[in-house]
């Protein structure tokens, strides 16, 4: 599983970065966690609102930080 963080640096970014690596950790699921911070890479996937988040090339949502209980429920639902 490929998960991306779409995010310049902001705290926001930085937080569902860090939340989504524990929500990997605490799943226990084979996953590749990378943070993308190029805004042309960012607008090729059409998020407008940051930070986003991207499973397997597929935008999940944008603009909003879920609680690590959340995404490891949508992380479950994409493997």
């Amino acid at each position: 599983m490929e998960i991306k963080i779409l995010g310049t640096g902001c705290p926001k970014c930085k937080t569902l970065e860090q939340s989504t690596r524990n929500a990997v950790q605490e799943l226990g699921v084979d996953a590749n966690v990378t943070k993308v911070d190029d805004i042309v890479a960012i607008m090729g996937y059409g998020v407008m609102r940051m930070p986003g988040l991207v499973i397997d090339e597929k935008v999940i949502f944008s603009g909003k930080i879920p609680s690590v209980n959340e995404l490891k429920e949508i992380i479950s639902k994409c493997q």
